[in-house]
């Protein structure tokens, strides 16, 4: 059984801060390998990833090395937060359905308040760690 204190701490690990081109956005991480490992991977200071647009619906960009994943046949919604293909991460503001492994979800944005943010060519997506 875990104590209350290592269960804390490694709720602090997985408490990342996002932003997209400098904007802090609000993320419901799920607790998973994968989130674990990219917490690691942004401890310290941080980890930018650049991202181009994808077929008109999410933002994708190299991390640089293979997280561990898991990944299902899902449908992903906008403000969905995935990782693709181990080392991609994935943010969408439309929907399409593909074997990701879900990292998270942008809280508090409309769907046409993500496209706003996240529907350019190009974005900054940043992780630091809380």
């Amino acid at each position: 059984m875990q104590s209350a204190e290592s269960s804390t701490e490694e709720d602090k690990m997985t408490e990342m801060i996002l932003k997209i081109n400098g904007e802090e956005v609000n993320v419901t991480w799920e607790d998973n390998d994968s989130v674990r490992a990219l917490a690691e991977l942004a401890a310290g200071s941080g980890l930018t990833a650049e991202t181009s647009i994808y077929g008109g619906f999410e933002q994708v960009g190299g991390l640089g090395t293979a997280l561990p994943s898991s990944d299902t046949q899902q449908t992903a919604q906008p403000g969905d937060i995935m990782l693709y293909s181990s080392s991609n991460i994935v943010v969408f503001f439309g929907n399409n359905s593909w074997a990701y492994t879900k990292l998270g979800h942008i809280e508090g944005k409309s769907a046409d308040e993500l496209r706003a943010l996240l529907g350019g060519e190009t974005c900054e997506i940043t992780l630091l760690p809380n």
